[in-house]
């Protein structure tokens, strides 16, 4: 289901049973599995992948009664980013360039650019290649050792 003034860009896959909301913003060529849900005050970047059953909240202190857009709390997906199977994202983040959530797990904050997440709550395990696979650390530098890709990563 597609709500109106929802803007979906070039080329996106949504599987079945999607839910995108009033207002949501999605990139060009994006993929979103079954049943994910994609609720108001949420943008998303070009290339981003979310698995199925994906939840986006939007008010960190919901009451049906008080519902109003006052209450919207933003989140932002940035460009190449992917969210695994049955992740929440809790409003208010942003999940950051080609960064990796894990299945299951609940973001709570920021996760940074190639940063990979796991658990509940979201816990930092390292960084991961634009190709998808986990970084390396040999000496000043990060390697992929499935690309041969090198970079360093700033803190």
């Amino acid at each position: 289901q597609v709500r109106e003034r929802a803007f979906i860009g070039k080329n996106c896959i949504l599987g079945k049973g999607v839910y995108v909301d009033t207002g949501v913003i999605i990139g060009d060529e994006c993929k979103i599995q079954n049943y994910a849900c994609l609720y108001q005050g949420v943008t998303i970047g070009d290339r981003v992948f979310i698995g199925p059953h994906v939840t986006f909240t939007n008010d960190k202190y919901p009451r049906s009664e008080l519902w109003s857009t006052e209450r919207l709390t933003k989140t932002e997906v940035k460009e190449g980013a992917s969210i695994g199977a049955n992740a929440t994202v809790v409003c208010g983040t942003t999940i950051g360039r080609y960064a990796m959530v894990g299945a299951g797990t609940v973001v709570t904050r920021a996760v940074p650019d190639y940063g990979i997440v796991l658990g509940n709550p979201a816990v930092f395990k390292g960084y991961v290649c634009i190709c998808g696979h986990p970084l390396e650390k040999k000496g000043s530098k990060m390697i992929c050792p499935a690309c041969g890709r090198t970079g360093e990563v700033s803190q």
